[in-house]
């Protein structure tokens, strides 16, 4: 429920959150970037600055989730694209 959310858990100005209660964009993620039929929960996408958006955003650089289990891994992913 959205009451029980923190929305404060990133707290940079760079962040923007949304509440997806109708799970529209966690079930598109899911079926069109993850390839499956269901919701992408706690999900992380990293795109690199060449990047496209027609209608699937590509190239994917990384994904994982959970976030907090897979943080190492997003900061690696991160990092690399920071040094590129």
């Amino acid at each position: 429920m959205r009451a029980e959310w923190n929305g404060n858990t990133m707290p940079d100005p760079r962040v923007i959150h949304f509440w997806d209660g109708e799970r529209h964009v966690g079930q598109w993620f899911a079926e069109e970037v993850e390839g499956y039929r269901g919701v992408s929960w706690d999900t992380y996408y990293v795109y690199g600055p060449e990047a496209t958006w027609e209608t699937i955003p590509s190239p994917l650089v990384g994904s994982g989730g959970t976030i907090v289990q897979r943080r190492e891994q997003l900061e690696t992913q991160i990092q690399a694209l920071l040094r590129n």
